[in-house]
């Protein structure tokens, strides 16, 4: 049992229970490192945060690790105005409203029309003759009820304006917009005004923040760091980096110096900046010559700096607009057309009072003849040469629609603008932007009589693309895979676009997770008394009341290989397209497997914060998506996490490691040991190693030493653990590796990276040491099944607890190894006497068994950092931040604690609308058939800069022998149920020389086995049965094997899969 002195009675607390302590650094410190934000005001016209509701965490965590705390509650003070609620505005309202801004006011003048449908997902058949912002309140308002949802329907004006510090216009005339954005920059504060607007397949964003407009954070990167090997007294100095640390600071960079050891001049805080940067080192604009000499240390750290930007007022901008952000390269010459193209747009409405209508070619021209009498009438951006009639016609027959992909795009660009304009975080939009997507048509001429209204609610859609796309929309089969972030996004589109929306039509969506708070700032379609549910199953019914039409299938089932009976060959062979809604590379991975197998196309998406990514997997036409794959993420070095931390990570790496492995691991090996204590014992001896000898080391110690019955024991653990972890081996460590010891090469072994530790001594005026024993014991608690006490929770009645408990003297020993080999992958040392220690850990777990109460189990704890009562991030980070004080490292809060040993993924709501629309554009084109790979894109986008990127698709590697030419995405088919023999015969007519053959994971026949030889004449299939130990499904008529083949020459050939038909 564990040593404790008892007490004379412990009398419950009259405090109750008190709130937790933050542990680490104070509240501001803490927060500047979050996201690396900087702590102060926001950007122009937004609120101080005083007086504003505090965040929940578990809601935006996610949101959180995006824009850190202090942009949120800039956020929660900000007061927003959308005017126009077509689709882009509803949009833009949904992010926001997400996103947790204070007040978001609707204002529409119009009602609605079916028209609208298409575009709107609040609105529905109910709402046509009603207020387009007043139909879309209630529904706006179920998404955060912490926002306050207003609409406003009279006719606006510049009265209306002075309250927000963000206002947004979707469909404004430019008469209008001059006269509102003078008003915006004249007030004070100035307010930020956006001009956005989607036209068909074409769209736009204005953004002026302005006369002074401060950004406190260009980027949201954390500020980058770099351990220091040496500086040269030089002018300018040299600073270099220790070998395994590349430096990622770029020229004109300002950094600060701390920790610096001999030359410590250099430790005053003072911002120097830095040139002639290099992956390990760089120069400083500073004269060091006449200061001390480097000895060792040193820390840099990367200083963010605030940038004023000074906007141009709409007015200037139309005459002059500057440069354009280009996201295509082939389009360099397409903005300004489009500059031109909009305003004639505006001229067009004005002069007629409607859009030009579809496919009317009097219209068009008009367009075409008020974009050049603009072009004309300017000088410095004059388009020379001839304009393009055929794209300024499209522009015109579709302007009046406003499609769902595009507006999803735009309603996460706008979105992150206005986030941008409240908080001073990000660099915004400066200050146009234009952008289209033609590619998207048909490649076929459209007939105009196609263009027609239906009187459905995809008119607006069938306006651009003709009714034939539409019904070819309507009758997909499509297979979306992920209910989260994404999932909910696609859902919501393809449901205005009308996919899957007739009786030959299906979409299938499956996901096994379940709805949680934290889902609930993005994933819209989820509501709060939605926690619990199936995702899959909630996201399907928001989907269907968006269209009534929507013809969807949930399940719950992870697409992997286990559920190939459910995702059979009929089922694959039925869908015409695949939407990856995923969140993790290995299932992507899988997805891509199946597509290329049944030659599907696959249409990919990722976001990572605000910035998102798509990708376009089309049969025979691209590179598969595991074609190419990122870098792995560098990996910490065992000794490194357990014995020579350097940063916070490494602490929070050792601390979730720990936690596992007491709460989790532990108590696990504890209950299968004794549910059947004689089969473990033979499964240990039989491994004989260290690994098992270290298990019973723990289960023993679990239940001999360290096993509590009482909550005083569970208290008296904590402290044991805290004077093990954070004093006995830091003592241990510096024992055996003293401040001057030296590596076999002379070099000081306490150099960079490494920090040399000190030991912590147990303090109980410290709240950090308080809470860390405060969590410890209560966890220990639930993992034995003791209650735990009221007074648990109560400082002063632990502290006395605590008090109590005898703390044995510690000696440092020597002969104690500790691992400093980088390479080694894990701390156990072997022992020629494994064996033995084994047969006597398993002699006295026998004895350890008999003292314990029948039945008795232990309560394994797995980690959920999204639970903040729960005590889990409490103890861990309690582990990570005692960790860090012993090594001079600085600490962190418990929200940037759950980011990092949580693996929480950065997450907002516009990056995700973003993706999804640009997915859905490439569907339009998957859908109709018939694209080049030229017309395909793959995108990258970070809303932060802002930037946007697309290419071209890459190829897939073809591979040529003897006049065949084939790629990953062939297959080839043998009909019959074949031999081995028959098989190789096949493949020599070819001029291939098949060496090996293998079914999944089992070798079917290779050359180098004689025995092999008895199987040449065996059926393939028979051979499979009887090697692979499984049966071919009935509903599959055929096996799959892969043949290793070489050429006359002996090269290698990779042949493509091989199908045999035997049924």
């Amino acid at each position: 049992m564990l040593p404790t002195k008892r007490a004379e009675g412990a009398e419950d607390s009259s405090d109750g229970v008190v709130k937790k302590g933050r542990i680490g650094e104070s509240v501001v410190g803490a927060e500047a490192m979050v996201a690396g934000e900087e702590v102060g005001g926001g950007g122009s016209g937004s609120g101080n945060g005083s007086g504003v509701a505090e965040i929940d965490e578990d809601l935006h965590s996610r949101q959180l690790a995006v824009y850190g705390r202090e942009t949120m509650r800039r956020l929660f003070a900000s007061n927003v105005l959308i005017s126009g609620l077509n689709g882009l505005g509803a949009e833009i309202a949904k992010n926001l409203a997400l996103a947790g801004v204070k007040s978001v006011t609707l204002h529409d003048a119009g009602n609605v029309e079916l028209w609208d449908l298409s575009g709107n997902f609040f609105l529905s058949e109910d709402d046509i003759g009603n207020n387009r912002a007043v139909a879309c309140v209630a529904k706006l308002q179920e998404l955060n009820n912490a926002v306050d949802i207003s609409a406003l329907t009279e006719e606006l004006a510049t009265k209306h304006l002075s309250k927000f510090q963000a206002v947004v216009f979707t469909d404004i005339s430019m008469d209008k917009a001059f006269e509102f954005d003078d008003y915006c920059r004249s007030h004070q504060p100035p307010i930020c005004f956006i001009k956005t607007e989607v036209r068909g397949l074409f769209g736009s964003v204005f953004c002026d923040f302005g006369p002074e407009f401060t950004v406190h954070d260009i980027d949201g990167e954390d500020p980058h760091t770099g351990i220091i090997a040496s500086i040269t007294n030089d002018n300018p100095a040299m600073v270099y980096s220790v070998d395994d640390e590349r430096l990622d600071f770029q020229d004109g960079d300002l950094v600060v110096f701390s920790e610096v050891q001999g030359m410590t001049e250099l430790n005053d805080g003072k911002p120097r900046r830095i040139i002639r940067s290099r992956p390990y080192s760089f120069c400083i604009e500073e004269d060091t010559s006449k200061f001390g000499i480097y000895a060792k240390g040193g820390i840099v750290t990367q200083v963010k700096e605030q940038s004023i930007l000074q906007f141009k007022s709409l007015r200037d901008s139309i005459r002059e607009p500057g440069n354009f952000p280009l996201s295509d390269c082939l389009k360099f010459d397409r903005p300004p057309l489009l500059h031109f193209a909009f305003l004639a747009l505006d001229k067009f409405r004005k002069e007629f009072g409607r859009f030009p209508a579809v496919g009317c070619g009097q219209d068009a021209q008009r367009i075409v003849e008020f974009t050049a009498s603009f072009n004309e009438a300017t000088i410095d951006y004059k388009i020379e040469g001839k304009l393009d009639e055929k794209l300024l016609r499209l522009f015109a027959s579709g302007s009046r629609a406003v499609l769902n992909p595009m507006a999803a795009i735009f309603g996460g660009i706008v979105g992150q603008e206005v986030v941008k304009a409240c908080s001073g975080k990000f660099h915004p939009l400066y200050q146009f932007l234009y952008f289209d997507s033609l590619e998207s048509l048909p490649t076929h001429q459209l007939d105009p009589k196609d263009l027609k209204p239906l009187n459905s609610r995809y008119d607006a859609q069938i306006s651009v693309f003709g009714s034939k796309l539409q019904k070819k929309l309507r009758d997909a089969n499509v297979f979306v895979v992920g209910s989260g972030a994404l999932g909910c996004e696609f859902l919501k589109n393809l449901a205005l676009m009308g996919v899957s929306c007739s009786r030959k039509g299906k979409l299938t969506i499956t996901d096994d997770d379940v709805i949680e708070k934290s889902n609930l700032s993005r994933q819209f379609l989820f509501r709060d008394w939605n926690i619990g549910q199936a995702k899959s199953t909630v996201a399907a019914t928001a989907a269907s009341a968006i269209n009534s039409c929507f013809h969807i299938d949930a399940l719950q089932n992870r697409a992997c290989p286990e559920t190939e009976h459910v995702f059979h060959d009929a089922f694959w062979e039925g869908l015409d397209v695949v939407i990856n809604a995923l969140d993790n590379v290995n299932a992507r991975m899988y997805m891509d497997m199946r597509c290329l197998y049944f030659q599907k196309p696959l249409l990919e998406s990722g976001t990572l914060g605000t910035k998102c990514n798509t990708q376009m997997v089309i049969p025979h036409l691209t590179e598969n998506y595991g074609a190419s794959r990122d870098p792995p993420e560098k990996q910490a070095p065992m000794c490194t996490v357990h014995s020579f931390p350097h940063n916070i990570d490494h602490c929070l790496t050792w601390a979730r490691s720990e936690f596992e492995g007491l709460l989790d691991k532990t108590p696990n090996e504890v209950n299968s040991f004794l549910s059947n204590p004689t089969q473990y014992a033979a499964t240990m001896k039989k491994a004989g190693d260290a690994q098992a000898r270290e298990l019973l080391e723990r289960i023993r110690e679990c239940l001999e030493e360290e096993r509590c019955e009482r909550f005083d024991d569970c208290i008296t653990w904590a402290r044991l653990k805290f004077e093990d972890y954070f004093s006995n081996r830091v003592k241990q460590l510096t024992f055996t590796f003293p401040e001057d010891a030296a590596t076999s090469t002379g070099a000081p072994f306490w150099s960079a990276p490494k920090r040399f530790p000190r030991p912590l001594e147990f303090s109980a005026t410290d709240v950090s040491h308080v809470q860390f024993i405060m969590a410890a014991s209560i966890l220990r608690a639930v993992c034995f099944g003791i209650d735990i006490p009221d007074w648990a929770k109560s400082t002063s009645n632990l502290i006395d607890a605590i008090s109590k408990v005898y703390v044995p003297e510690f000696k440092p020993k020597s002969g104690v190894k500790i691992q400093t080999d980088e390479k080694a992958n894990n701390i156990s040392s072997a022992s020629v006497d494994d064996a033995v220690v084994i047969e006597d850990l398993l002699t006295k777990l026998e004895a350890c068994t008999k003292k314990l109460p029948p039945g008795f189990r232990m309560k394994p704890i797995h980690f959920e950092k999204d639970d903040d009562t729960n005590f889990h991030m409490d103890l861990i980070a309690g582990l990570a931040n005692m960790r860090a004080r012993t090594y001079g490292i600085q600490e962190v809060d418990k929200l940037k604690a759950k980011f990092i040993a949580g693996r929480i993924i950065p997450a907002i709501a516009t990056s995700t609308a973003m993706a999804t629309g640009l997915v859905c554009l490439e569907l339009y084109k998957v859908l109709a058939g018939g694209h080049p790979v030229e017309d395909y894109h793959n995108t990258f986008a970070n809303l932060a800069i802002p930037m946007l990127t697309i290419s071209e698709p890459l190829p897939p590697t073809v591979i040529k022998h003897q006049g065949m030419r084939w790629t990953v995405w062939d297959r080839w088919s043998i009909k019959g149920d074949i031999t081995v023999a028959e098989l190789l015969k096949w493949l020599s007519d070819k001029g291939l020389s098949a060496y090996s053959v293998s079914y999944g994971t089992s070798l079917l026949y290779n050359t180098m086995f004689p025995r092999h030889k008895d199987r040449l004449g065996r059926k393939i299939a028979d051979v499979a049965k009887e090697v692979a130990k499984v049966d071919v499904p009935e509903y599959r008529k055929h096996l799959d094997v892969v043949v290793a083949c070489e050429d006359n020459k002996g090269n290698d050939i990779d042949i493509p899969l091989i199908s045999i038909y035997f049924r």
